[in-house]
């Protein structure tokens, strides 16, 4: 009666509170998605959720297949990873680097969930301020690299993690937080704050300014995701930092937050890593592990 995708839909729906997110998560249109949220309802002989409920609420049926749903993904997961270990071996290293400087929030809780399940593989990470960490990717001496900016190099691949919504940080006196939304011009004569990489490495100029040929009135550079956001709050500035991480401050009401044009910007975020060890079993794991923390914990994040 009940089939694994199913729990993996109920799962989906309680951390995006959203028939349409939860079917972006799963692979499957609305319409899909709700016949078969019908389908086993009708199995089952009850509602599973509230319908119209804002946020989704579960009944009390809904509750109990939740708790399973965990119980046996959670397994499911476990029995998997064992797969892997005794086809590709528990030795091995890992060493990354991150070109997503705002990223170390989310990928240091993953590397402790990975230590704790891969004990035998050595792990390091670097913040890729100081060096190109592509090429040396290519080169074998780091094994993935966390980036927003895939670039052609032979023998790289780039898997997909996420996709996120570049926000820009304003201060909440600024005469900027009047608007909807931010277009390139409004820039032209602000301080722009980024960490002190390449411009061609920053969503903000790649995908924002350059297209429109505008050049922000100053840059100023932190390496430190916090003083950025503390010089935007003291009116110093303007920062571009994706969704997930503002949010928080702009949560607290600190700063305000506008997108970057009407529609908005999404890059999406990837992992790099080599050719021939894309199907490598731990670090399949991780990308794994990796996906699933993002899209539960950081707030307006979306599948890609």
């Amino acid at each position: 009666m009940l089939e694994v995708r199913h729990l993996k839909t109920l799962i989906a729906l309680r951390e995006t509170g959203s028939l349409v997110e939860a079917a972006d998560r799963v692979f499957l249109t609305q319409s899909a998605l709700s016949h078969q949220l019908k389908e086993l309802e009708s199995r089952l002989g009850c509602e599973l959720f509230i319908r119209k409920s804002r946020p989704l609420r579960f009944s009390e049926a809904g509750k109990r297949l939740l708790q399973l749903a965990e119980d046996v993904l959670a397994r499911v997961e476990d029995a998997e990873r064992d797969i892997k270990k005794l086809i590709h071996g528990e030795a091995g290293r890992l060493f990354m680097a991150i070109e997503c400087h705002s990223c170390f929030n989310w990928l240091m809780p993953t590397i402790d969930i990975f230590r704790n399940q891969w004990p035998a593989i050595e792990l390091d990470f670097s913040g890729g301020f100081t060096f190109e960490p592509l090429p040396a990717l290519a080169q074998g001496d780091i094994d993935l690299v966390i980036t927003s900016d895939p670039q052609f190099i032979k023998g790289v691949e780039y898997v997909p993690l996420f996709s996120y919504e570049m926000h820009l940080g304003i201060a909440n006196q600024h005469p900027l937080a009047n608007k909807p939304y931010l277009e390139p011009k409004d820039l032209a004569d602000q301080t722009l704050i980024t960490y002190p990489v390449e411009r061609s490495r920053l969503d903000v100029f790649r995908q924002f300014l350059n297209p429109a040929g505008v050049e922000p009135l100053a840059v100023r550079t932190s390496e430190l995701t916090l003083m950025m956001v503390q010089l935007v709050a003291s009116g110093r500035g303007l920062c571009a930092l994706p969704n997930w991480v503002l949010a928080e401050y702009a949560d607290k009401q600190l700063i305000s937050v506008r997108s970057a044009g009407a529609k908005g910007i999404w890059p999406t975020l990837y992992a790099a890593v080599r050719e021939e060890q894309l199907n490598n079993g731990y670090l399949q794991d991780f990308l794994q592990l990796a996906k699933a923390h993002c899209l539960k914990n950081l707030q307006g994040v979306k599948q890609v």
